[in-house]
């Protein structure tokens, strides 16, 4: 072989007992690149497809391993020119991220009427375990060939919603919470608390119609045995009931199934049977937007309408004992208005002024908060400094305070449809945390609203 060139051997010159070998280790990378290109996201998900069925498949990392495979034969022997006519493997076991796999190929056979090369393939685990075996066939070039060996360019493998698989994976390390799933009777709500339930981020309480639930259950293929049902026939009255359940303890987090927002949320600020705790109760996305370089917070968008001050004094505690929940020691807080600048002609702006004075006399704790400010000088350091506004918060935020719900609600939909974010939202101040979903959302935003309430169930105020 030639420097920086790689030669074939040609049919005559490969001898029966040829052999090549490659070693690897399994990466998140290789994962990752494998679920792009395959459009096979399982990849990751080897525990729960173990689970599901039974057994050892030849799940997304084994048939990664082909690859593997194909690059002895392209590489080493044959090497150029050569074609994969057909391959046949066998699994045993399955690998793992961070395990080393240990391949072989070797000649076993030679056809001449055909030019067909048979190999014996092994594939071994770094502690001698098998992982797979079989045999491939090949027609070999019958002129040498060669090709540059010039370094390939490294393939970079981004994750834009890193933030909610670590926060995914955080929750995966504590115990699963009960929760009370209030009416789960479609598909997208059933479901999704079944794979929240498989990810073992809860212990499901599926509070509606059993029949109905059933019946879901039974189009979507899922068994739910051992998962408790409250058999309740009106929407409204499984609300109550899963805030029951949740109030006398039996449940340390709520999630909102198929019923309407209004009737699950009723239930819980009720006065008499409900979850306060002496606050007003709010809501707070967790936003991971692929842009920004950790995860960015807003409050409130879904709950309180258009909040007086007295009210958003608890909206911005409830949000910064929630980040605290999260090991955010001391969240970078920016009230936003339309201007920076405090003008009596439009109030959101003296709310803002007021609730930083009440943070400097220790009336608001935890956090540092500015404001008012305007979106942009909330997240770009330089956009205030053009503005010759001194804050730390700028460029750093990770708390946004939205003056009211429409504010709220238009710019993390602005966030989720322009910027590419996903939303994990959360009703906080309640007894317990309150998951609230939406239809528009997708599994992944799911499993992190999940995380989320997970996170936090822990340090919510004992049940009284």
């Amino acid at each position: 072989m030639n420097l920086g060139l790689i030669e074939s051997k040609t049919y005559d010159e490969i001898a029966i007992g040829d052999t090549a070998t490659t070693e690897h280790v399994f990466t998140t990378d290789d994962a990752m690149a494998f679920a792009s290109i395959s459009g096979f996201r399982g990849v990751l998900n080897y525990d729960e497809q173990r689970e599901r069925t039974g057994g050892e498949p030849p799940n997304g990392p084994n048939m990664w391993c082909a690859s593997l495979i194909s690059g002895l034969f392209s590489m080493n022997i044959p090497g150029p020119g050569c074609t994969l006519m057909d391959v046949c493997l066998s699994f045993r076991h399955r690998i793992r991220i961070g395990d080393r796999l240990l391949v072989k190929v070797q000649v076993s056979a030679k056809d001449d009427a055909t030019k067909r090369i048979t190999f014996n393939c092994e594939g071994k685990n770094g502690d001698g375990s098998d992982i797979f075996s079989g045999t491939a066939q090949l027609l070999a070039p019958v002129a040498r060939m060669r090709w540059s060996t010039l370094p390939l360019p490294g393939l970079i493998v981004t994750n834009q919603y890193r933030h909610y698989l670590g926060m995914i994976a955080r929750a995966n390390n504590k115990a699963a919470v009960r929760t009370a799933v209030a009416w789960p009777c479609d598909e997208v709500s059933l479901g999704g608390a079944y794979q929240a339930y498989k990810d073992k981020l809860i212990e499901p309480i599926l509070v509606g119609p059993e029949a109905a639930i059933r019946k879901v259950a039974e189009k979507l293929a899922i068994d739910l045995g051992g998962i408790r049902i409250e058999d309740v026939a009106e929407s409204r009255n499984a609300a109550i009931r899963a805030v029951e359940i949740a109030r006398k303890g039996e449940a340390q987090m709520l999630m909102k199934g198929s019923l309407h927002t209004d009737e699950l949320m009723g239930a819980v600020v009720s006065r008499e049977g409900g979850m306060r705790i002496g606050r007003r109760i709010s809501h707070v996305f967790a936003l991971d937007v692929p842009s920004y370089h950790k995860p960015l917070f807003v409050t409130d968008a879904a709950v309180n309408i258009q909040p007086d001050l007295d009210t958003k004094v608890d909206i911005l505690q409830n949000a910064i004992d929630m980040m605290h929940a999260l090991d955010i020691e001391n969240p970078y807080v920016a009230i936003l208005s339309a201007v920076e600048s405090v003008n009596p002609a439009i109030p959101s702006t003296l709310d803002a002024a007021a609730l930083c004075k009440m943070v400097d006399r220790g009336q608001i704790t935890g956090a540092t908060v500015d404001g008012p400010l305007a979106f942009d000088n909330a997240i770009s350091s330089d956009a205030a400094k053009i503005k010759k506004i001194k804050t730390r918060v700028a460029g750093d935020v990770d708390l946004l305070m939205v003056p009211n719900l429409e504010a709220g609600n238009i710019l993390f939909k602005e966030l989720q449809y322009l910027a590419g974010a996903l939303a994990a939202g959360v009703v906080v101040g309640a007894r317990v945390p309150v998951i609230l979903t939406s239809r528009a959302d997708g599994e992944l935003a799911r499993m992190a609203s999940c995380a989320l309430g997970v996170l936090i169930a822990k340090t919510t105020p004992a049940m009284v």
